[in-house]
């Protein structure tokens, strides 16, 4: 059977049993969503959002690209900022980087870009390893370095992301969102926070050690 008919054939048993369960289970998730999360991550089909995390249906809002980039540029993620944070005023927005990323490694590459559109995608990867030498040059070459590079990747969509007019605008009417930069260890099933708990610019300053 191809993958696309077992996976057909998977959805008719699982929304059978859903309504085994719970008759009027799709009848309220139809209703409208009220998530308490953003989740802006990484395409990587190993990344299953609600399973690492345990939520429900309905309680994350997620956005997905390689190698999880929040650019000031991208109509795609700022308009799923805006609509988390001003339409289901969400109260956490996660940054999940992960280790094992191909879009980190291809970044890490020393050999001249090869992968067309998507190395254009991966130019603020580039500029970070190249902002970081020294620190990623003592990791070594293995994977510590990959490793490192993904968190310092994380670390630098969280500063962009709390830069976005969107989120000035909501915290200049209150505390939240609260912004959470995080790796997903592939290896281990476990997230490792790296950035928490971010609620003002107060916060970016000292985490960041700039004007924010």
């Amino acid at each position: 059977m191809e993958a696309f008919d077992k996976m057909l054939e998977f959805n008719r048993h699982w929304a059978a049993e859903m309504v085994a369960k719970d008759s009027g289970y799709f009848t309220r998730h139809a209703a409208g969503q009220t998530p308490h999360t953003l989740f802006i991550g990484c395409s990587d089909s190993r990344v299953q959002t609600n399973t690492l995390t345990g939520t429900e249906h309905g309680e994350m809002f997620v956005h997905r690209n390689i190698a999880n980039q929040v650019y000031g540029s991208d109509l795609n993620v700022l308009s799923a900022v805006d609509y988390a944070v001003d339409v289901l005023d969400v109260k956490h927005i996660i940054v999940c980087g992960h280790y094992g990323c191909g879009g980190v490694r291809a970044a890490a590459a020393a050999e001249s870009p090869t992968h067309g559109l998507t190395d254009h995608w991966l130019s603020q990867l580039r500029t970070i390893k190249r902002l970081h030498k020294d620190e990623l040059d003592a990791c070594g070459e293995g994977e510590a370095r990959l490793d490192r590079l993904a968190e310092l990747n994380v670390l630098e969509q969280v500063h962009n992301l709390a830069a976005t007019p969107v989120i000035r605008d909501a915290w200049a009417r209150g505390r939240r969102p609260i912004l959470h930069g995080v790796v997903y260890d592939i290896r281990t099933g476990l997230l490792k926070e790296l950035a928490t708990r971010i609620d003002g610019v107060d916060r970016i300053r000292s985490i960041f050690g700039d004007a924010g």
